[in-house]
């Protein structure tokens, strides 16, 4: 407590014989309010600062009585042929503006930008702080790979920092400046915890410093190794801004290790699915609505300890069809033939039939198990997979 003592005591000798008499620029206001409002959170945390604010306060109030009346005895005293003002002058500011102008002015910042703002003023900081304003910027940034799943995976990660958000209430208005003020892109991952909030920009600060490991999917994993191709897994993701790609997680595989990969980009990325965890089989419903050259996806697992993977594949004819669109009747049959092929003809791995009526999880030891099908309506879906296929056919 005497260091805070000793230090304030400096700065008021400082401010009063050392400074040049002349006028400040409009921002020292502002720095005032916030050195008051740091003594009235340090009397939250030791009562003894309250004296040093009312002692500073009488101070900061008398100076600032005595620079007025100077100001105006200097005017009284101009000449005769000068216009005498008694009143003080006052520059416009911008939060003299409308509420719509400046939130206008605002919504068109960038969030680097976004974040200095915030730290002119407190009412500024309130204003910058809102999810108005920063949920624009998370939906363009990451609305692509973040869904729901990510979300209810950082609302678990917030309370789980309970003890935090406890310390927060406590410090008040620094703790709102803190995150704030030390919010750098290129952050580095072992600084200091600040507090973590529900808000988001607290999150958008946990995504872009890659403090927040979060659920989505990778396409072709592992570096694109000859046994993922047209394969999709999930993983958990770690952003980072030097690189702007991102570390990946995958779930371990029975007794092995957790698998990691590094330098993971953007367009090999899609959000996870929120109703289910990669071990679930899903249960399929558009099993009566498919019919030859539907593209699909479906759940493949090694063996029954592994993690489900999302494979891409078409529907096929029957080996007694002539493949004639007219005449072909493969919908009306409880035999659906799966067709992958991005694997050579007479691959084990290019052709699988399921029952239509009855399809749980198929398969045994050796070809792997084939679980749950999901059929892609969206041409953007279908794009996306059909970006990552292969040069060469697989064997």
């Amino acid at each position: 407590m005497l260091i805070y003592f000793v230090t304030f005591l400096s700065f008021v000798v400082f401010y009063k014989f050392s400074l040049p008499i002349k006028q400040l620029p409009p921002w020292c206001n502002e720095i005032k309010l916030l050195f008051f409002r740091f003594l009235e959170d340090l009397s939250v945390l030791l009562p003894s600062a309250k004296s040093l604010k009312s002692a500073l306060s009488i101070y900061f109030s008398s100076n600032m009585s005595s620079k007025t009346k100077r100001k105006c005895y200097n005017k009284l005293n101009t000449k005769p042929t000068e216009k005498i003002e008694t009143a003080t002058t006052i520059e416009p500011s911008l939060l003299d503006l409308p509420d719509l102008a400046l939130e206008t002015i605002l919504e068109k910042l960038e969030p680097t930008d976004l974040c200095k703002m915030a730290c002119v003023s407190t009412y500024l900081r309130d204003v910058c702080l809102t999810d108005h304003l920063w949920k624009q910027h998370m939906q363009k940034k990451w609305g692509k790979i973040v869904g729901l799943a990510a979300k209810n995976e950082w609302l678990l990660h917030v309370a789980s920092q309970k003890h935090i958000l406890d310390e927060e209430a406590r410090r008040g208005f620094l703790s709102k400046l803190w995150p704030v003020m030390t919010f750098q892109f290129n952050d580095d991952k072992k600084a200091s915890q600040s507090p973590v909030t529900s808000s988001i920009a607290s999150c958008y600060k946990a995504l872009e410093t890659g403090k927040f490991w979060f659920p989505a999917q990778v396409f072709n994993r592992e570096n694109g190794h000859v046994g993922f191709i047209m394969s999709c897994y999930d993983a958990e993701l770690s952003y980072d801004s030097q690189t702007d790609t991102f570390d990946a997680r995958y779930p371990p595989h029975g007794p092995r290790a957790m698998a990691e990969e590094s330098g993971v980009t953007w367009d090999r990325l899609r959000e996870a699915p929120v109703d289910y965890s990669p071990h679930d089989l899903l249960t399929s419903t558009c099993l009566n609505d498919l019919r030859p050259k539907d593209h699909i996806e479906i759940q493949w697992r090694r063996n029954k300890q592994f993690p489900y993977g999302w494979w891409y594949g078409v529907i096929g004819h029957l080996e007694s069809c002539d493949a004639n669109d007219t005449y072909c009747r493969c919908h009306e049959s409880d035999t659906v033939v799966l067709e992958f092929k991005q694997y050579a003809l007479g691959s084990r791995w290019r052709h699988m039939t399921i029952n239509r009526r009855d399809h749980r999880e198929e398969g045994n030891e050796t070809e792997g198990f084939y679980g749950g099908i999901k059929k892609l309506e969206n041409k953007d879906e279908i794009s996306m997979w059909q970006r990552f296929w292969p040069c060469n056919i697989l064997e």
